[in-house]
């Protein structure tokens, strides 16, 4: 890694440049900024979230299509639909994601959101105290209790990552950043209050990946909780507090192809 000053000068400015209102309209945060409730904003983006891969503008489109088909009201057609109210969901698809998957994803937040208030809970199990929080765990955890009701389809297992079986958990991460972070850019939600911001890590897609390898925070060319792990831990040097922020410099620098090795 390079030395630390003038890497963090590097990543902080260019965080600047992509932590801006401008970046969510053509980002499938935009779907989650639709809503002002807490649980809108949870519902809409964890799903947009689980189906954020491939280009950006079909991300969306789904995901407003799923909400569409909710009423934009998610929290409450989740809470109060009935199984007839399903079958406009049949004909959802989104790559390998199907009407299988979907009708899961319904029974579980239905089954969940009539027991809790917030899914923040899901994220907090066997986790003692904010000092002590394990994102490993947590983020295994969920999967375990995500797939904890009878007869869940075997299939939908692959669209949740499990980091107990060493999965970098990208979409996981990035919902959790929307979800933790808040900052006065008021890109991310900042809804949550009980995952430590110092515990996020760092959503590993291809583009984060790349400059990544480029700004030598990992040398390991596996795209898994490991590299996670040891990217998340390099920008903790640079920002302890607040690691995933450094997301926004990243991601931008990869998307619009830039050579990261010239800072």
């Amino acid at each position: 890694m390079r030395k630390e000053k003038e890497l963090k000068a590097f990543l902080d400015k260019q965080y600047k440049i992509y932590n801006q209102k401008s970046f969510i309209e053509n980002d499938p945060i935009s779907v989650p900024h639709t809503y002002s409730k807490k649980q809108d904003i949870e519902i809409s983006g964890f799903w947009t979230a689980i189906l954020s891969w491939g280009q950006r503008v079909t991300i969306i489109n789904k995901s407003k299509q799923l909400m569409e088909f909710m009423g934009q009201s998610p929290h409450d057609f989740i809470l109060n639909h009935k199984e007839k109210d399903r079958i406009h969901f049949l004909t959802f698809k989104h790559r390998t994601f199907n009407s299988i998957d979907t009708l899961y994803f319904l029974e579980w937040l239905q089954w969940y959101y009539r027991k809790n208030d917030s899914l923040e809970n899901a994220f907090l199990l066997e986790q003692k105290n904010e000092s002590d929080f394990d994102m490993k765990l947590a983020l295994g955890n969920f999967h375990k209790f995500f797939f904890s009701l009878d007869d869940y389809p075997i299939r939908t297992k692959k669209h949740i990552s499990n980091t107990l079986k060493n999965s970098s958990a990208k979409r996981l991460n990035m919902f959790l950043r929307w979800m933790v972070r808040k900052d006065s850019k008021g890109v991310d939600f900042g809804i949550w209050d009980r995952i430590p911001l110092s515990k996020l890590h760092i959503p590993l897609d291809v583009h984060v990946h790349k400059i990544a390898l480029q700004l030598r925070l990992t040398k390991r060319k596996q795209a898994d909780w490991k590299t996670v792990v040891e990217i998340t831990n390099n920008l903790k040097k640079l920002d302890p507090k607040d690691p995933a922020k450094y997301d926004y410099a990243l991601f931008g620098l990869g998307v619009l192809g830039k050579d990261a090795i010239l800072y």
